[in-house]
């Protein structure tokens, strides 16, 4: 399989690989901007707008769009995120030409018809709701922000409830006019596709959309500090972050490896010490998420109530073991299990488009597998030691908590017992 690219002279980028032994195909737009890319003012207009994309057009009502994709076997959704917005239709290899004609229509042809937009508005506050509803949602929001305060890195994508029924269509205009343009927007495809056609559709149908690049986003500075949201529930929350690394740094898949052997699996360190050895969690991973310019690596565990003053301590001294202990089969079963997710990844033509709009994005082409598996391989045990040290013992913790944790362990008391622990002087 290849990935074939072609930039149109609108700057639109197009990019394709074929699938010879599917029938089936994903082709979807992915926007380099997202809901860091919203001033204080348009807070959540990113997702709004997302969703006011499906609510009509100059020539097909929110209905149509509905019937056409699926009369078709497809499906069209969309998603937003920190950095991008995307837009992705899966359908059956002949439904090429349906799916790129709607995608456009609903990306340059939108009416944001005033009677849709309060009643989607309205659909987005119960997403609100439900969302602060759920502590394993709301623990994350909380983390986001007190990493990043005061930034739009920040900020939960929904909105607020204020700032959510505060927009109008010019204010969605606006939105769109600023950001969605043609040189930080990729229109990939997936599957059993044939490329020549994929540019010519898209040549055809994404001719209005607005040519250059959208202003730079502010950038972000990584903070850390604390909050914790009491409330009466069973189930504690908790979430416990430090700086991570950007996704073009030299230290991402380290970072990757780090997280995957800290708690990346049922073999992960937490999952075995916290789990299965004290029986103090159900549930409990490690993660890295890559921003343009810092990043932000992770814990996440549940817990009861009673078992919350034991766990986290339990958590910090995991953390200050591995930073020194970590060994050579521990690394190669976390880069083997990157590798497999890499691999079975290529199965799928949705991942597969996906992956390929996210790398153009970022690197400005795409990345082989090859190029990919090369950097997994090129980690190595010191380089995961020194970024352990570097993460957990040089940057301020972020600490969020959720549920009954009125009595949790603080920030900084955490971040003292690792330091103290690993041999650090605090």
């Amino acid at each position: 399989m290849k990935v074939e690219v072609t930039k149109l002279a609108n700057g639109l980028t197009v990019a394709t690989e074929r699938m010879p032994h599917l029938e089936t195909a994903s082709v979807g737009v992915w926007v380099g901007a997202g809901s860091r890319s919203e001033r204080a003012h348009e807070h959540g207009i990113s997702h709004l707008l997302e969703h006011m994309a499906f609510k009509g057009t100059a020539t097909r009502s929110a209905r149509r769009i509905a019937e056409e994709i699926e009369a078709v076997g497809g499906e069209i959704n969309a998603a937003t995120s920190v950095e991008n917005t995307n837009y992705y239709a899966r359908i059956l290899a002949d439904d090429m030409g349906l799916a790129v004609d709607i995608l456009a229509d609903i990306l340059t042809e939108s009416s944001f018809d005033p009677e849709e937009l309060e009643r989607e508005a309205h659909v987005v506050l119960q997403e609100i709701g439900a969302a602060d509803d759920m502590p394993e949602d709301l623990v994350f929001d909380l983390l986001q922000q007190t990493a990043f305060p005061d930034q739009p890195i920040g900020r939960p994508i929904l909105g607020t409830p204020e700032t959510v029924t505060s927009f109008d269509s010019s204010a969605l205009r606006t939105y769109l006019d600023r950001h969605y343009r043609t040189e930080q927007t990729v229109v990939a495809a997936a599957g059993a596709v044939d490329h020549a056609q994929v540019v010519r559709l898209v040549e055809e149908r994404f001719a209005a959309l607005p040519a250059g690049r959208a202003p730079e986003v502010e950038t972000a500075v990584y903070r850390g500090g604390e909050v914790r949201e009491i409330r009466d529930i069973t189930e504690a929350q908790m979430t416990l972050a430090f700086e991570g690394r950007p996704y073009a740094s030299p230290d991402h898949h380290a970072a990757q490896v780090l997280a995957t052997v800290l708690g990346g699996g049922m073999s992960s360190r937490l999952f075995q010490e916290i789990r299965e050895d004290l029986g103090l969690c159900y549930s409990i991973s490690a993660f890295h998420w890559g921003y343009r310019e810092t990043g932000l690596f992770g814990i996440h565990a549940a817990t009861g109530e009673g078992d919350l003053a034991r766990m986290m301590p339990a958590i910090a001294d995991t953390i200050a073991r591995t930073i020194d202990e970590v060994g050579e089969e521990e690394i190669g079963r976390a880069k083997a299990q990157l590798r497999a997710s890499l691999l079975m990844s290529l199965e799928s033509p949705a991942t597969r488009a996906s992956q390929i709009a996210r790398q153009i994005l970022v690197w400005g082409r795409p990345l082989s597998t090859r190029e990919i598996l090369a950097k997994v391989e090129a980690v190595d045990l010191p380089g995961v030691r020194r970024l352990a040290r570097e993460i957990f013992l040089g940057s301020a913790p972020t600490l969020a908590l959720v549920g009954p944790v009125d009595g949790a362990m603080s920030a900084t008391d955490l971040a003292a017992r690792i330091a103290t622990r690993a041999g650090a002087t605090t």
